[in-house]
């Protein structure tokens, strides 16, 4: 194209076309306009800026050159030893690194594990990487997934590319992606279930790795399957949820088992999925999600972050206009049935993954351990790895920060109990502990208000000394308003806040109640704020109590909440135990 110019024709076009781009008319490393068509990151941000919406800054970073390109900057700041800066660490998260300052001078890595499901080796590989380039530690998240963290700023890409050897490249774990796919961490050993939604999760983990258009998101994506079996997976607290379901003869569909699809979960936002009527074919579930992704890569919000998720284009749009543009790129029209179309599901053991269960594999069984608040030495993730390998059996991390070796020969199932108490570890734990959820906490996040591990296991210890509970109780602490740990849908939700203490500010929580997911969904509501971190024994105490001396025959603490209003559940806080 240059010979058909003179030289002075050609310094007119790039001054011409330099001076629109200095005003933002154009993306910087546009197309010419012969070569392929734009990509779905570039094709949505042009459509934003036609629409005359201004591109927040993570969105124009993108724009100046895709994050998944940007590997060798990585690799440069490490050889430097240098850290990154804001937007250069919004890129970093793409390679699933994440600098934590202030809260740490370092990195961490979050790992992508699909499903939740580690074999031996890969767990051993982890605790290596732990021990030899991070802090000899690595966390299970609310996302059935793990986290390594005290990583030295020349050790981040090592970090990275020894899980890529293990087979868990972390591409995508931050930042505006498809996060870590969770699923029934029963699945495949659950007697209860309908699906074994292993395959699937792993089929659609692959499809996301290898498709780089699903890497044009305009903020984070959640994405959870539960295939009906006994241990709970929060699925409705994500952006798509795929739950298992029988549909019964005689609604217009062939009767078997599908996934019903419901949309917009982000219970931090106060929102759970919502019911969409369609039900997925098992075989098309890939091709479904995947359409979705597509319609919020070119709709969702690249101008204001706070709305950039899916639940507010829902808000916009409404769920009806979703699904058609979403039957659009599908071609065909998406199955829908009624409620009652729908089987009676199993009710999930509410603390179901803890304990010894039997499996539906004669002779095996899931051995639910509890780990403290999701942490666990190199040397002890070593350790439940060598457990696993004796059995030739799998370890299953779970949203509750647990995690479950299965298949345990009946025979060595106390030979695998003492093995793990040998390592500190327990198969047992109280109506409080066994749903205890803490996030980071400013330990560890910048983001947070409180230390919430620490103030967690000081809370149980409290209520241990002093309380029974007769059933299962769920306590989320979680450190800002991102809500990792899932505050709304505890029955006892605390949100970390600054507390004014005369003239000096302490680490505290707003207390919510009555929060739960399932067939307890529910979001919890706010009954006292700005709680000082001391004081929570007491109150909490006060409040469970309370419930004990007056609850009804049967009743569970979250449905006494449900009986109650906010000023009357506020009064029993502190009340004398009985």
């Amino acid at each position: 194209m240059q010979d058909s110019f003179t030289e002075e024709q050609q310094q007119y076009v790039k001054g011409f076309f330099a001076g629109i781009d200095a005003r933002g008319a154009l993306l910087p490393n546009a197309e010419p306009a012969d070569a392929a068509p734009p990509d779905a990151l570039r094709a949505a941000q042009k459509a934003t800026m036609a629409a005359g919406g201004k591109l927040v800054p993570q969105e124009e970073v993108k724009a100046e050159k895709h994050p998944l390109d940007r590997w060798d900057e990585l690799v440069g700041r490490a050889d430097a030893g240098r850290f990154p800066k804001a937007l250069e660490d919004f890129v970093g998260r793409y390679h699933g690194l994440f600098y934590v300052a202030p809260a740490q001078d370092s990195f961490m890595c979050r790992l992508r594990i699909p499903g939740g499901i580690l074999s031996p080796w890969q767990l051993r590989g982890i605790a290596d990487i732990a021990e030899e380039l991070g802090g000899g530690h690595a966390d299970v998240t609310t996302r059935a997934n793990l986290q390594i963290r005290e990583i030295g700023a020349a050790h981040g890409p090592e970090v990275v590319m020894r899980l890529g050897d293990l087979g868990l490249l972390p591409r995508g774990t931050g930042a505006d992606n498809i996060r870590n796919i969770t699923a029934s961490p029963t699945a495949g050993i659950d007697a209860a279930e309908l699906v074994d939604t292993r395959a699937v999760v792993r089929k659609l983990h692959h499809h996301i790795m290898n498709t780089r258009d699903l890497f044009a998101l305009p903020r984070k994506f959640n994405i959870a399957f539960n295939g009906g079996g006994a241990v709970e997976v929060l699925e409705e607290t994500n952006d798509i949820s795929f739950h298992a379901v029988r549909v019964l003869d005689g609604f217009g569909v062939p009767a078997g088992l599908y996934y019903r699809l419901n949309l917009g979960g982000i219970t931090g936002h106060q929102d759970f999925a919502r019911e969409t009527g369609v039900v997925v074919p098992l075989e098309d579930a890939v091709r479904v999600a995947d359409a979705v992704l597509r319609v919020f890569i070119a709709h969702g919000d690249r101008t204001d972050r706070k709305k950039a998720r899916l639940k507010y284009l829902l808000d916009r749009w409404g769920l009806p206009k979703f699904i058609t543009e979403t039957e659009a790129l599908l071609g065909a029209a998406l199955p829908k049935v009624p409620a009652e179309a729908l089987a009676q599901g199993v009710h999930p053991a509410k603390h179901g993954h803890v304990g010894v269960h039997a499996q539906k594999q004669a002779g095996l069984f899931y051995v639910g351990v509890v780990t403290p608040l999701g942490r666990l030495s190199a040397a002890q993730w070593r350790g439940v790895a060598d457990i696993a390998g004796r059995i030739s059996g799998e370890i299953r991390l779970t949203v509750w920060q647990n995690f479950l070796l299965s298949g345990v020969p009946e025979a060595r199932v106390p030979e695998v109990v003492a093995a793990l108490a040998e390592l500190g570890l327990s198969t047992k734990a109280s109506h409080i502990r066994g749903g205890l959820v803490a996030c980071t906490g400013n330990a560890g996040c910048k983001f947070a208000a409180s230390n919430t591990k620490k103030h967690a296991a000081e809370l149980a210890d409290y209520l241990d000394a002093r309380l029974v509970m007769p059933h299962p109780i769920n306590i989320h602490l979680t450190g800002c308003h991102n809500s990792c740990a899932q505050h709304y849908v505890g029955d006892i939700g605390l949100l970390g806040a600054k507390v004014e203490r005369g003239e000096e500010l302490v680490e505290g929580y707003d207390l919510h109640v009555g929060g739960g997911a399932g067939v307890e969904q529910k979001i919890g509501r706010l009954i006292r704020p700005k709680v000082a971190h001391d004081e929570l024994g007491p109150l909490v105490a006060g409040l469970l109590g309370t419930f004990l001396v007056q609850r009804r025959e049967g009743e569970s603490f979250h449905q006494f909440c449900a009986r109650h209003d906010e000023a009357a559940l506020d009064a029993m806080l502190g009340e004398s135990v009985a």
